[in-house]
């Protein structure tokens, strides 16, 4: 699907979490970032994906990780997301699909035999440089942490 692979320079991006605080790359200098796009917040992979990185959480921090979560959701509904779940990182309203479409993970897709355009999930690990140092395309949504923190 995307077309971004290990050693390629992340895109540079922009965008806004569910508490209206913006995120770009610029703004993990220095950290790893782990960036995972998901199809829709509150729904049963999503927040299985979520919650495992969540339970993770100070796993990623000992290794000096941060993590942002993005999807097409509204603000709104990221915010019921975090709160319903209680996620310790941000999640990007990505509305615009800008966020989506600079890291090529919007495209189709087939679900119960229907073919659709929508999010890919996918995941990448960012180096403190911002450079793409993992590409995960095939995501165990109950045991994502592990695939990152391999």
């Amino acid at each position: 699907m995307t077309h971004l692979k290990v050693g390629d320079k992340a895109p540079d991006f922009s965008g806004i979490d569910q508490n209206g605080k913006s995120h770009s790359l610029a703004d993990y200098k220095g950290k790893k970032l782990v960036v995972f796009f998901y199809p829709k917040a509150n729904t049963p992979g999503c927040t299985a994906e979520a919650c495992d990185l969540r339970d993770n959480y100070e796993r990623f921090k000992a290794n000096n990780y941060e993590l942002l979560g993005v999807s097409a959701d509204s603000a709104k509904a990221q915010k019921k997301f975090e709160e319903k779940y209680s996620f310790p990182f941000p999640l990007l309203a990505d509305e615009d699909k800008s966020v989506i479409e600079a890291f090529n993970v919007w495209g189709p897709k087939t679900f119960m035999g229907r073919l659709f355009n929508g999010i890919h999930r996918i995941t990448f690990v960012i180096d403190e440089n911002g450079i793409i140092e993992d590409v995960i395309t095939k995501v165990k949504t109950k045991e994502h942490a592990a695939q990152i923190l391999k």
